[in-house]
C-alpha cells in the first residue's frame, strides 16, 4: 500500500509528455486516474501501456462549468495543463502566454474548491525567475524583480498561478503543493514542434539529417535539465509531503551550457556534424541552474538520472519511435 493506493486523482493535461510520464507512475502506485486533456488533442499514444487502467475525458478546462463538472468526486487534482512553447512563441504572445495558464489554474482550483479535494498539486515553472537571479536560483527569488523577458507573460502567468494558490490556501484551507520544475525532457517530448524546447529540437533535427546543425544564441546559455521520470516522482513526492503552498524547485543541480549540450548529443548520437550558432537568434535567460536544497530538505528529492544517462535513453526513445526504418538505416 502506498499513499496514492485506491485515491480518485484526477490529471489535467495528462496526455501530454510530462503528464503521461505521471499518470503512467499513478497507476503503478496504485491510484484511480482520471486523465483531462483539450478536446482535438491526440494523446492516446503516450497513455498506450495504461489506457485500459485510466478513465480519460476530453475537457475544454478554458471554460468553467465543464472544469466543475469535471471534477466532481475527485480526492486529488494535479494540474499540469499549460500552454507552454518555445522563446519565439514566448515573445510574440505574451498576453495570450498570460491569459490562458491564468484562466486554467483560475477554474481548475475554483473547480477543486467546489470538489472539496482533499490535495492539489498547481505546476509552475522555473520561468518565474528573474534574468539576474542568483546561481543557483533559491525559491526566494521567484518575485524578484521581472521575470527573464523571452518568457516574460509565461512567467507572469507561473507567479498568478502561485499567488492564487496561496491565496485559495489561505481563504479556503486547501491543502495545495506548489512546483517549479526545471527543464524537463526525455520520451514522448514535443519533438517535431517548431516551438520545442532545446533537447527535443536539438534532437529531431540532428536525427533528421540536419548538418550543419544549427543552435540559436551563441551557446553560451545554460541550464538545468531534469529527465521526466525524475520530475514525475517529484511531483508526487511534493504532494504527498509537503502539501503547502510554497514553492519548490525540482530539478538538478547539473549545469551545463547549451554549447556543451549540443556537442554531447551530438557524441551520444554517433553522427558526424557539424554545430554552427546563431548570434542573431534569442538565447533566453543567460544561466539556469536550480538549487536543490529545500527540496532535499522538505521531502528528500534528489534526480537520479544524469544529463549524459538522460540523453542516452532520449535518443534511443527517438530513434525507435519517431524514426521511419529507412532514416535508422
Amino acid at each position: 500500500m502506498t499513499f496514492w493506493s485506491g485515491k480518485r486523482v484526477l490529471v489535467t493535461g495528462g496526455g501530454g509528455f510530462v503528464g503521461s510520464h505521471l499518470v503512467e507512475r499513478l497507476v503503478a502506485h496504485g491510484a484511480r486516474v482520471t486523465v483531462l486533456n483539450h478536446p482535438g488533442a491526440m494523446p492516446r499514444r503516450n497513455l498506450e501501456a495504461v489506457w485500459s487502467r485510466i478513465q480519460f475525458e476530453d475537457v475544454d478546462l478554458m471554460q468553467a462549468e465543464p472544469c466543475r463538472r469535471a471534477l466532481q468526486n475527485q480526492e486529488i487534482v494535479l494540474h499540469l495543463a499549460a500552454k507552454v512553447s518555445g522563446v519565439r512563441f514566448n515573445q510574440a504572445h505574451p498576453a495570450m502566454m498570460l491569459r490562458d495558464n491564468v484562466q486554467l489554474a483560475l477554474n481548475v482550483l475554483e473547480a477543486s474548491r467546489e470538489a472539496k479535494a482533499e490535495r492539489v498539486l498547481m505546476v509552475s515553472s522555473a520561468c518565474v525567475y528573474p534574468r539576474a537571479c542568483t546561481i543557483p536560483t533559491p525559491e526566494t527569488e521567484g518575485f524578484r524583480d521581472d521575470p527573464e523577458p523571452t518568457n516574460f507573460g509565461y512567467g507572469w502567468a507561473k507567479r498568478v498561478v502561485e499567488l492564487l494558490a496561496q491565496t485559495y490556501a489561505e481563504e479556503f484551507g486547501m491543502r495545495i503543493a506548489i512546483a517549479r520544475p526545471y527543464n524537463a525532457y526525455g520520451p514522448r517530448d514535443h519533438f517535431e514542434s517548431p516551438d520545442a524546447h532545446v533537447i527535443a529540437s536539438l534532437i529531431h533535427r540532428l536525427m533528421d539529417g540536419e548538418n550543419p546543425l544549427t543552435v540559436w544564441g551563441d551557446g553560451t546559455a545554460s541550464r538545468s535539465f531534469v529527465y521526466v521520470t525524475d520530475l514525475a516522482r517529484g511531483l508526487m513526492e511534493l504532494v504527498e509531503q509537503y502539501p503547502q503552498p510554497d514553492p519548490v524547485n525540482l530539478g538538478t543541480d547539473e549545469e551545463v551550457s547549451i554549447r556543451d549540450l549540443a556537442e554531447m548529443i551530438v557524441r551520444l548520437s554517433g553522427k558526424r556534424v557539424t554545430i554552427q550558432f546563431d548570434p542573431s537568434r534569442p538565447s533566453g535567460q543567460p544561466r539556469r541552474q536550480c538549487n536543490t536544497t529545500k527540496a532535499k530538505r522538505l521531502i528528500g528529492y534528489t534526480a537520479a538520472i544524469s544529463l549524459e544517462e538522460g540523453l542516452t535513453h532520449t535518443l534511443a526513445w527517438y530513434e525507435s519511435h519517431c524514426l521511419s526504418s529507412t532514416a535508422r538505416r
